[in-house]
């Protein structure tokens, strides 16, 4: 059995209402519904911490789910953020302007252990 191009894995996180999405594989045209699903699965959390260490790929399409899903969790009065991109995809992020609108963090125990994040 072949394993899966991109999966999602959740875990709470140390607060209340907060949750980790582990993103792993490439996330493209073909795998963003995964993405969106799992989102919208987490529709009411106060904080959606993205952990993109094990993703590998990003294209726009990717990109997009992330973006609409920040202004979902911005209008309900949560957040999203990102952990752990790598240079591939932080480059995806960088040239597209994208990475401005997004906190970023080093990996996600530092995005974890941020005072800022509470508010």
């Amino acid at each position: 059995m072949t394993p899966e191009r991109f999966a999602v894995t959740a875990e709470p996180g140390p607060q209340p209402g907060a949750v980790v999405l582990s993103l792993t594989g490439e996330l493209d045209h073909d795998t963003a519904d995964t993405l969106r699903l799992a989102l919208e699965e987490r529709n009411g959390a106060t904080r959606i911490l993205v952990d993109c260490e094990g993703l590998s790929f990003c294209d726009s399409t990717g990109l997009n789910v992330l973006l609409r899903a920040r202004l979902q969790a911005l209008e309900a009065g949560g957040r999203l953020e990102l952990a752990g991109l790598r240079p591939p995809v932080s480059r995806m992020f960088e040239i597209t302007g994208a990475r401005t609108v997004f906190r970023v963090y080093e990996n996600v125990a530092e995005a974890l252990t941020d005072r800022r994040a509470g508010g």
